[in-house]
């Protein structure tokens, strides 16, 4: 039986590539029975007939739902579309960079090496004594500004230095790699073998080609003693060496020397200190100078220096620290470089500066402006009066003379001095009246205005600042105070301070004595000079006159007013050392930096760009020279001198918004720092708020401001507002809370008053403050002028036009609210539609919501159904899918059953031949087959009808092919 199988299973292998044997595998035996009499198929035969089922069930699937192949293929197409696309992006990121191409043109002077050959670059710079490197990036903005630079100064210089331009952004350049630069463009200089010595400068022709012959010729060579003078007067630190070279071609010590200059380049790209050289012996004697090899530091107010040579190291580093470290700086440049910097901001930080803005060429030999400020910087520190210093500064006026004797014209002739007046215009001389109760002592008072708790104290460089204000407020608080003044009187105490009711100044002085009518006379006669009438400083006049700020001019305008001011300066000579507020003195380039010069209060449009200002960091402040002065020596030491006094008469220097750009047709006036003394300080009451940009509570007022600049009238009242973010104002009109309302009152304005903080700012809280401080009851009377009745009845005509105008405001605005009445009523009545309206949508929403909701429900019913008869569906086709399968089992059962038939009927073929040969002596024993009848191998006789089945066989497995 097993060799049945084993043929069975050889004839199985001829017809595999039918389904036959699909189930060999997984049957586990072969047969009918299942008796286990054939072998098992391959795995791969099992996996392969696995694979083609679930393929059949997926093209069985695709034929009853044919969308769901649809979706499939073109899910398939998008993913192939994609990886097609990524994969081609994926291939050459990077893009190589292009060729380099030339920077400066072809007949720039200019050697470009425009491929970072930077082995090149070495090789020239051996062969040339100064040679300049220019390493830049195409790319960068500020290598392309500066190209045209270099080669204008290549120009200049070519036939002498050697100027290579370097690409150092190519990637396959050495320059690239070597160098590792964090900004472009960057310039280094080589003399001879030393350096690099970069250049960190402006990208100017003009101070590329200063700084290049600074490198070229370190050393000034001083051959006479107006050589020496221009030198040492010269406002940068100066170092001299003195050497020999009638022995020697090269002195000792001269190599040293120079190396010396170059380090002081290479570490101060500025150049502040100067380095000379001296080989005339008695010129060297000038200087404190004997031996040969010696090294010479000049300052001009501390003691000078020379090298220690037997403490320090005779070598150029040393040279060069010890020149920087002890070196006096008269004069400083700030060069900006502008970006992020805290250059301005540390040195503001030492004090007070003087920074003065003008027009520098390096390459000029001579500079009469700044030998100017040289000369105004030694008087202004020359504390001691050094002799050397005078000296220096006799060397610079002898060039300048010409140009200050018509500047310093002879003053007038003194007038004679009363023994009551003082030269100072914050004074005011008073004759007292007879009804005045300090008259019961004396008759003549010295009113003074003091900016300060300790008085006024006149100064012969300066005289304090004051306004018509300050006097009047000074005039009403000495005649209103009578009884103050009386008991300080009565202790035999001629002078004394009090303090005014309600100021922004601080304290008045009142000096009061007896004199006879001589001087009083005198008194009357020069009060032309000293004073102005008594009359038009009163608080009860009508007119609200103004006196325009700056009024009292500064001292460079009142020489001959003044004549306590020497004009010969001999004042401001060591002033530094006579005052707290010292100033350094910086000069900046206005070619270069006039931006700042705007920003601190410069005109943009000016056709010579000079200017000067100070800056004090810490008082918050800074002031400018006026625009209209010439910048010189006279102009600049008066502009010292005014800032140097104890009570300087310089005006801050207020930066305020364009009062152009406010139109002055709205019913709030817009105040500015340039219109804010005419606005307030008119002949009107003022209303003024202070508010910022930022204030975030500061718009909620402006409807209630409006409505009070309707109510008022605009001729006799004025609504304004000031942003004090944007515009400057004099301390004492300045608040420290936003939003702050200050009423200035007309004739009163130094008695201004703050509305109070604890009370709401509403419309009538405004007019019951306006009301309350505008009343004229209010103002104190003058006793020496009582009002009459003319005056009682025009007072009272006035305030009952008030009171009219008021009542006539009050009819428009009851009319205004029965206006706003009315129309409430309607939009009440539109209201009630809406919300009528409104009900109806809201229940025409509520139906369509159970709408919803209902179809919402037949939905998931619809939904519920579609998903029970899918998983109905998948049944039947599970069922149908599980019928084939055995359908193709019988099939196979088939096979081999025909198989196994036809292999009987050979049998019994065979069996059949070899009965008939044998003789029939078997023929009487038991039931004799008939013959040609074939036995089962089993003993068992095959069936009748085995020729009809194998023909139905045959049948049917053609119709399953």
């Amino acid at each position: 039986m097993s060799e049945c199988g084993g043929r069975g299973g050889g004839g199985s292998s001829s017809s595999s590539s039918s389904d036959d044997a699909e189930d060999e595998g997984g049957g586990g035996g072969g047969g009918p029975a299942g008796s286990g009499s054939f072998s098992p198929a391959p795995a791969a035969a099992s996996s392969a007939g696995r694979l083609r089922r679930g393929l059949r069930g997926a093209s069985l699937m695709a034929r009853r739902r044919p969308e769901l192949l649809c979706g499939a293929v073109a899910l398939g197409c998008a993913l192939l579309v994609a990886l097609k696309f990524t994969c081609s992006r994926a291939k050459d990121v990077i893009i190589p960079a292009k060729p380099p191409v030339s920077f400066f043109s072809s007949r720039s002077p200019v050697l470009d090496l425009f491929q970072g050959q930077l082995d090149y670059a070495e090789h020239v710079r051996r062969d040339s004594e100064v040679v300049l490197l220019f390493f830049y990036a195409p790319w960068c903005g500020q290598s392309i500004a500066a190209r045209s630079e270099i080669e204008q100064a290549a120009s200049q210089l070519s036939d002498q230095v050697l100027f290579v331009a370097i690409n150092c952004w190519w990637n396959q350049g050495k320059c690239r790699k070597q160098k590792h630069f964090f900004y472009f463009p960057v310039i280094y200089l080589y003399h001879r073998s030393f350096g690099p010595i970069e250049y960190k400068g402006p990208m100017s022709a003009v101070y590329i080609e200063k700084f290049v012959r600074r490198v070229m010729k370190p050393l000034l060579y001083i051959p006479s003693q107006s050589e020496l003078l221009d030198f040492l007067s010269n406002y940068e630190p100066g170092v001299l060496g003195y050497f020999e070279f009638s022995g020697s071609p090269q002195p000792p010590g001269y190599l040293t020397f120079f190396t010396s200059a170059l380090h002081s380049l290479k570490k101060d790209y500025l150049g502040t200190v100067r380095f000379g050289v001296i080989t005339n012996k008695h010129l060297a004697k000038l200087v404190s100078l004997v031996h040969s090899g010696s090294v010479y530091l000049h300052r001009h107010f501390n003691t000078s220096l020379v090298f220690p040579r037997e403490a320090v190291n005779y070598t150029a580093e040393n040279i060069h620290k010890w020149a920087l470290e002890n070196r006096e700086a008269l004069l400083r440049w700030l060069r900006p470089h502008g970006g992020k910097s805290l250059l301005l901001n540390n040195e503001l930080k030492k004090g007070p500066a003087l920074l003065v803005f003008l027009p520098f060429n390096p390459l000029a030999e001579s500079h009469p402006l700044i030998d100017e400020i040289t000369e105004v910087a030694l008087e202004y520190n020359n504390c001691h009066g050094d002799q050397v210093v005078e000296q220096l500064l006799q060397h610079l006026r002898r060039a300048d003379a010409p140009l200050l004797r018509p500047l310093a014209p002879e003053p007038p002739e003194q007038l004679p001095e009363p023994p009551l007046i003082t030269a100072s215009p914050c004074c005011n001389t008073v004759v007292l009246p007879q009804w005045h109760s300090v008259s019961r002592t004396h008759n003549v008072c010295e009113l003074c205005v003091n900016q300060s708790t300790g008085g006024v104290r006149p100064s012969s460089v300066g005289m304090p600042q004051c306004s018509f204000f300050e006097m009047a407020a000074a005039l009403d608080s000495f005649y209103l105070k009578e009884q103050t003044f009386y008991h300080v009187a009565s202790d035999s105490i001629e002078c004394s301070n009090f303090l005014s009711s309600y100021s922004p100044f601080s304290y008045y002085t009142a000096c009061c004595r007896t004199i006879n009518r001589a001087v009083t006379g005198f008194i009357d006669s020069g009060q032309s000079v000293f004073e102005t009438p008594t009359i038009t400083f009163s608080s009860l006049e009508k007119k609200c006159e103004v006196d325009p700020p700056g009024s009292v001019p500064h001292i460079e305008e009142n020489r001959y007013l003044f004549p306590e001011v020497d004009v010969s300066s001999t004042n401001f000579t060591g002033l530094s050392c006579r005052t707290n507020k010292t100033l350094n003195i910086y000069l900046l380039d206005s070619n270069l930096f006039w931006l700042y010069a705007e920003r601190l209060g410069a005109p943009s449009a000016t056709r010579v760009k000079e200017f000067a200002t100070i800056v004090d960091v810490k008082e918050e402040s800074h002031y400018i020279l006026d625009p209209k002065q010439a910048l010189m020596k006279f102009t600049l030491e008066s502009f010292i001198q005014n800032f140097s006094v104890l009570y300087s008469p310089l005006k801050r220097h207020l930066i305020g918004s364009d009062s152009a750009q406010f139109p002055s047709q709205h019913l709030i006036t817009e105040v500015t720092t340039d219109t804010f003394w005419e606005v307030v300080l008119q002949k009107q009451d003022v209303l003024l708020l202070y508010y910022a940009q930022w204030c975030g509570f500061c718009p909620s007022l402006n409807h209630v401001f409006i409505q009070l600049a309707r109510l008022l009238p605009s001729d006799t009242f004025t609504v304004a507002r000031i942003d004090v973010s944007q515009n400057d104002l004099p301390w004492e009109f300045m608040v420290d809370r936003l939003p702050t309302v200050l009423f200035f009152p007309c004739n009163r304005k130094d008695r201004s008053v703050k509305y109070p903080e604890d009370l709401p700012v509403t419309l009538p809280n405004l007019l019951r403050f306006i009301l309350h401080h505008s009343d004229p009851a209010s103002t104190p009377q003058n006793l020496a002028n009582p009002p009459t009745k003319e005056c009682l009845q025009s007072e009272a005509v006035f305030q009952q036009g008030h009171i009219s105008h008021l009542e006539r405001e009050i009819q428009k605005l009851r009319a205004e609210i029965s206006t706003l009445q009315r129309a409430q009523v309607q939009v009440e009545a539109q209201l009630s539609s809406a919300r009528r309206d409104e009900h109806r949508l809201l229940r025409q929403k509520q139906t369509l919501e159970k709408q919803h909701s209902l179809l919402q429900l037949h939905s998931e019913q619809l939904q519920t159904l579609y998903e029970q008869k899918t998983h109905e569906l998948e049944e039947v086709a599970r069922k149908l899918q599980e019928l084939a399968d055995a359908s193709e089992n019988l099939l196979t059962e088939n096979t081999w059953l025909k198989i196994l038939v036809a292999t009987m009927e050979r049998k019994l073929e065979g069996k059949d031949g070899a009965e008939n040969l044998t003789p029939h002596k078997e023929a009487g024993s038991g039931h004799p087959n008939p013959s040609g009848v074939p036995r089962l191998p089993g003993g068992s006789p095959p069936p009748s009808n085995s020729s009809s089945t194998l023909a139905s066989e045959r049948s049917n497995e053609n119709r399953t092919d």
